[in-house]
This record gives structure tokens, C-alpha cells and sequence, in this order.
């Protein structure tokens, strides 16, 4: 029904943020990564966003980056993930840290997360491993398949840090025009990110 709300930043609680809109102050749920950008009170901020709708409850939900909304709908696709969990499981760890272990099956790294227990880490895993590891292969793939391995795995590691995959192609393919290797291919693209 919405797909972002932009609006100025009003106010800022544990797990949610008020945007005002032409009058209206849209509350809505955050995980602590978007919580962490809404940093400055009186500042424009654009929040991807979903309604959450069932027989008693209308609840809106915001993330900072279209990525996050998409891991988000993926985990209450889950049976046993709701929103508030998905939500927790969003603030256990940066997007980066959160999609590498999923791929990876990191099952111990997701369990660490509060209220998340090791059998429904073991079904995220199960239901997302594929998909995440697909993203994430072609963040990758959009270099193309002629270029060196290097630039490859810069790309894979800006996405792994939650960079977009169409900014991590562009930020590498700029850095690569002056540095060499993976480390530093990483650290030149991060220059251009912003």
C-alpha cells in the first residue's frame, strides 16, 4: 500500500520513529539498524515501509534501505517469524553481518540474537539460505563475467557490509581505476560511497 514515506524526523523511542508528513506524524516500527540513522531530530528521512494488517492490529514499519524491507518480508514469509521478531532479528546484526550468515548457515551467529532460539534460526536458514546467497552472487555477476576475481570479491564484501548492489558495482569499478587488490579496491570504494 506504501512503498517509502519521506518526511521530517519529530521523534525517536526504543524500536520506532515519528515521520510528519503534510501534518501527519506516521509512527512507525524499526529495527535498530534504521533506528541508528535516524540521528538528527528536525531532518528530512525517507523510510521504506510496510503495513502489517490482521484482525486487530494495523502496525506500519520503516527501514532506512529497500534491502532491509526486503529481508524483512522474507522472514515473516516464515512460520513463527513475525513482524516483532523479524524486526529483532533485523537489530541483531548489521545487514551485512545478518546476510552473510544466513548464506553461510551461520546458525550459531543468529542464535545469538535475543529471542531468537536455534530451531527457528535452523528454519531461516533453511527458507533464506538460497535466496540471500542468490542476491548476493549477483551483486557480484553485474561486474561480468571478463573481469578479475579481485574486483568480484570487493563487490561481494561491499554487499556483505549491506552496500547496495548496483553502488558496490559502481564504487568498485571507480576504485579500480587506481588501486590494486582486494583490500584495497575495498577501502577506495568505500570513498565513494555516500
Amino acid at each position: 500500500m506504501y512503498n517509502y514515506i519521506k518526511g521530517t524526523l519529530v521523534a525517536v523511542e526504543a524500536g520506532k520513529v515519528v515521520l510528519e508528513n503534510n501534518g501527519i506524524g506516521y509512527e512507525l516500527g524499526v529495527s535498530g539498524n534504521t533506528l541508528a540513522d535516524a540521528n538528527e531530530m528536525g531532518k528530512e528521512m525517507k523510510l521504506y515501509t510496510y503495513l502489517y494488517v490482521r484482525e486487530d492490529v494495523f502496525a506500519l514499519y520503516g527501514f532506512s534501505r529497500a534491502e532491509e524491507k526486503t529481508l524483512f518480508m522474507r522472514l515473516i514469509e516464515i512460520s513463527g517469524v513475525g513482524p516483532k521478531l523479524a524486526m529483532q532479528i533485523l537489530g541483531g546484526y548489521d545487514l551485512g553481518t545478518l546476510t552473510v550468515a544466513i548464506a553461510t548457515g551461520d546458525v550459531k551467529t543468529l542464535s545469538k540474537i535475543k529471542g531468537l532460539g536455534k530451531k527457528t534460526a535452523e528454519l531461516i536458514v533453511l527458507n533464506l539460505r538460497e535466496q540471500v546467497a542468490v542476491d548476493m552472487a549477483d551483486a557480484a555477476s553485474e561486474i561480468g563475467g571478463a573481469m578479475e576475481e579481485d574486483v568480484s570479491d570487493a563487490v561481494f564484501a561491499l554487499v556483505s557490509l549491506g552496500v547496495s548492489n548496483t553502488e558496490a558495482v559502481r564504487a568498485v569499478q571507480k576504485a579500480k581505476e587506481t588501486a590494486k587488490g582486494v583490500q584495497e579496491l575495498i577501502a577506495t570504494a568505500l570513498k565513494f560511497i555516500g
